[in-house]
């Protein structure tokens, strides 16, 4: 079970673990927000699963993710979804984009940490992918600041890169496959 509504977030994931059939929090009838008040990844995750687990008592995952942008202190970080105040991909990234005007200090990673409570034992799997932020947006795929991220070894944006090749490479797929390693293990 996956502890996600987020649409971008629930595709990607299950192009990664096609070998699994995911139930969403629809699936399960889940229709309340769950509260995201941490100031770190790890405990944001773990907020989500805790409270899906504490719902069904089934194995379940959440996933907290978003983008660190070094010369903006890694913000927006944990605020990736909301950094303009709203959850507006095009606003936030825009802003991004703003803060960064006058800088040439591009560098940026995207984090993913993945919460999976298996058991009723808790474990947690990280993935990192790092890049640079562009001047403006690029590409029609992905989601959130994906048409402004270019990975390390790429001239491509996220958005722009096909998404085979972005889940093979993205925070989100390393963090997923570590996960899966753990499971099969298990």
């Amino acid at each position: 079970m996956v502890a996600s509504n987020n649409a971008g977030k629930l595709k990607e994931i299950a192009e990664l673990i096609q070998q699994v059939k995911l139930f969403t929090l629809k699936d399960i009838g889940f229709t309340a927000e769950i509260p995201e008040p941490y100031h770190t990844f790890r405990e944001n995750a773990y907020a989500k699963a805790r409270t899906i687990y504490d719902f069904c008592h089934k194995n379940v995952f959440a996933e907290d993710s978003g983008i660190c942008v070094r010369a903006l202190q890694d913000a927006p970080g944990v605020d990736s979804a909301h950094y303009s105040g709203s959850r507006n991909d095009t606003a936030n990234l825009q802003k991004v984009l703003t803060e960064m005007q006058h800088t040439n200090f591009r560098y940026a990673y995207y984090k993913a940490v993945i919460c999976l409570i298996w058991e009723g034992e808790t474990h947690y799997f990280e993935g990192i992918c790092e890049g640079v932020i562009t001047k403006a947006p690029r590409g029609e795929h992905g989601f959130g600041y994906d048409p402004i991220f270019v990975p390390d070894g790429h001239t491509l944006t996220f958005a722009e890169l096909p998404a085979e090749v972005k889940n093979s490479i993205s925070h989100r797929s390393k963090a997923v496959q570590k996960m899966i390693a753990f499971i099969n293990k298990h």
